[in-house]
């Protein structure tokens, strides 16, 4: 596998043209259901972000197709559970994958809307999240509007870690690239507190509850 993510890096270094389909293919394959299992896109997107804090790399571009791959790989996960039903969680391949199905749909089950929202940083049940959301019938317009917020999210974060860790062994810095930064850093923050909210939500009428 580590060969296998080496010999893309090089290749989208020596074809910067094709970095941003690749991410595309990557990132629609990791937020594909079950796909998502096989693709080490993490690990490729850590290194792109290397590439751009490399300055080898344009990263507003490889950020585009990024977001484009996600927000159509979720899309197509949700279409497929509300063509195929319920049904397709006893399937197989997903029948294979029941520990990983109970949990999506539990997180699904609490928190709905959010569960799309934040499901897309949390790795064992990414891909399966707008599947289960599809089954479970979720509105067409609420799960698309949290799937492109997700994305959005997503896409900086996941090439953050390598742009910044490729940036502190350099010494110059420019505008755009301390843009990339507060970037990410604003993305963290908003991630993080939509989750609390979320959280603390949840937590409210139980409270209430108590009191009464």
């Amino acid at each position: 596998m580590d060969e296998y993510i080496t010999q893309i890096g090089q290749f989208i270094e020596a074809n910067q043209a094709w970095a941003g389909p690749i991410t595309f293919l990557l990132t629609l394959g990791e937020s594909m259901v079950l796909l998502g299992l096989f693709i080490p896109a993490t690990a490729l997107m850590l290194l792109t972000g290397g590439l751009i804090g490399a300055g080898t790399l344009a990263p507003w571009g490889v950020i585009a197709w990024g977001i484009a791959g996600a927000i159509v790989g979720d899309a197509l996960s949700y279409y497929l559970g509300r063509w195929a039903g319920p049904g397709v969680l006893r399937r197989w391949p997903l029948k294979q994958q029941r520990t990983g199905v109970a949990r999506a749909r539990l997180f699904f089950y609490r928190y709905g809307f959010a569960s799309v929202l934040i499901g897309r940083f949390l790795g064992p049940i990414r891909s399966t999240i707008p599947t289960v959301a599809g089954v479970m019938g979720m509105a067409h317009g609420r799960f698309q509007l949290a799937n492109v917020l997700s994305a959005v999210l997503w896409m900086p974060l996941m090439l953050a870690p390598g742009y910044i860790t490729a940036r502190s062994l350099g010494t110059a810095q420019n505008a755009q690239q301390i843009a990339m930064m507060i970037g990410a850093g604003l993305s963290v923050l908003l991630g993080c507190g939509l989750l609390l909210a979320m959280v603390r939500k949840r937590r409210q009428p139980v409270r209430v509850r108590r009191g009464n």
